[in-house]
């Protein structure tokens, strides 16, 4: 891992991934040119048919940012070679189809809702024709995957588009590249000097971990990390990247949508680890969001605006929660994110005489507290035996918070970061 630190990555925490393309026709997978061996002239029915007409970057960025999130990544180009920017190097693009420039449409729109901007780039390009024939290649099972084709021209027409997309459209925020595999390693990319191009055209991005060479952050892809990353011993900033149904462009009949709830949970689960979570939305044809995506993100908001303070700016607290809860700390505050709802009272060991003031945060109130110490003939029977000297007992209602997950604020005496610090 590189030691490039932009503290808003840690901060942000939940972002917005786009993927929009020719696929979003298809409407049935984001590999469905290769999952279905199509070749150039059946897929190109889709580009005389792109017409993103319902596609409103300014609506998406409204939509991401009354969810919670803080940053946003768009699909530059898929596997597919369709590039939804302004290219000197293809005719393959939005702009040369009907005219419009849909990363710098989202670019701007995001900006103007105070979201930091990432764009996707793939190595891969299965229109481009000196890209090699191999193993995830739609014409891999014809006579195309014995013709000669040269590496070296693809490398610098990667090279080329990226230096676009740097140079084009202003401060870019995150770069994620997609993807290195057995048959495609970074000398084919070219990864090193493709690197030191990026940062010498942007000081300050942060690059994924994908070109086969160390990055700024690791991508666990549709699994939950459920404890911090680290690699030889030493943490390093990760960010989980989820589908709302395992599809990331549109798939009309995919109706395997994930619960608002566990879309919470995984949330705060990335945050209580260390790492961030991106969660991805694919948009119609047509360019519209889903009507199904469009409430799950509603649904998100409805929870991360009275609870933002448990995510943004969070991160692990050092402690063990109690069973099915979670834990994020920001400064003096330590959040308890309760999974399931006991009956009465909770206990968390080695937080006697440490915190000052408990209050649910959905609508800031107070939680009583009591500390067990052998003192106090209602306090010992409202403890359970067992429990070690140093536990601090919550007084919860019995009915459970209307909200997706219930949060309680801890006020602490000190920060324990900075006491692990040796400070005051």
């Amino acid at each position: 891992m590189t030691t490039t630190s932009p503290g808003w990555f840690e901060a942000e925490r939940f972002g917005l991934f786009v993927h929009f393309g020719l696929y979003s026709l298809a409407a049935r997978h984001e590999w469905v040119r290769s999952r279905e061996l199509m070749d150039q002239e059946s897929y190109d029915r889709y580009l005389s048919r792109f017409d993103p007409d319902l596609f409103d970057a300014r609506a998406l960025a409204r939509a991401a940012k009354e969810a919670g999130m803080r940053y946003a990544v768009l699909t530059a180009k898929h596997h597919d070679g369709f590039c939804l920017f302004e290219s000197e190097l293809t005719d393959y693009s939005s702009v040369r189809v009907n005219g419009r420039d849909l990363v710098r449409e989202f670019v701007t729109a995001m900006r103007e809702e105070g979201l930091r901007v990432g764009l996707y780039y793939s190595l891969l390009d299965w229109h481009h024709p000196g890209f090699t024939v191999d193993e995830h290649h739609p014409l891999r099972s014809t006579e195309a995957a014995d013709e000669p084709r040269d590496m070296n021209a693809y490398r610098d027409y990667l090279h080329g588009q990226v230096r676009e997309l740097l140079t084009g459209y202003g401060q870019i925020d995150l770069l994620f590249f997609d993807f290195t595999y057995p048959s495609k390693t970074s000398a084919d990319w070219g990864a090193q000097e493709l690197m030191a191009t990026v940062r010498a055209l942007q000081p300050g991005i942060l690059v994924n971990d994908r070109l086969g060479i160390p990055g700024d952050y690791v991508t666990p892809e549709q699994y939950q990390p459920e404890r911090p990353l680290e690699r030889d011993g030493v943490p390093v900033r990760w960010e989980a990247c989820h589908t709302l149904n395992g599809s990331w462009g549109y798939d009309r009949d995919n109706h395997d949508y994930k619960d608002p709830a566990l879309l919470v949970r995984m949330l705060v689960q990335s945050v209580a680890c260390g790492g961030n979570l991106l969660l991805n939305v694919g948009p119609t044809g047509r360019g519209a969001l889903d009507p199904r995506a469009r409430e799950t993100l509603a649904a998100i908001g409805s929870w991360t605006v009275p609870h933002s303070r448990s995510v943004h700016g969070a991160g692990p607290s050092g402690l063990t929660p109690p069973a099915n809860a979670l834990y994020t700390r920001r400064g003096r505050h330590l959040y308890l994110h309760l999974l399931a709802w006991p009956l009465k009272h909770v206990h968390l060991p080695g937080l006697a005489g440490r915190v000052r003031y408990a209050q649910f945060l959905h609508d800031g109130s107070e939680i009583g507290f009591h500390e067990v110490d052998g003192a106090g003939h209602e306090h010992t029977n409202m403890t359970p035996p067992g429990e070690p000297a140093g536990t601090l007992t919550l007084t919860l209602p019995t009915a459970r918070p209307d909200v997706l997950l219930p949060v309680i604020e801890l006020e602490l005496d000190e920060d324990p970061g900075a006491a692990e610090n040796g400070e005051v």
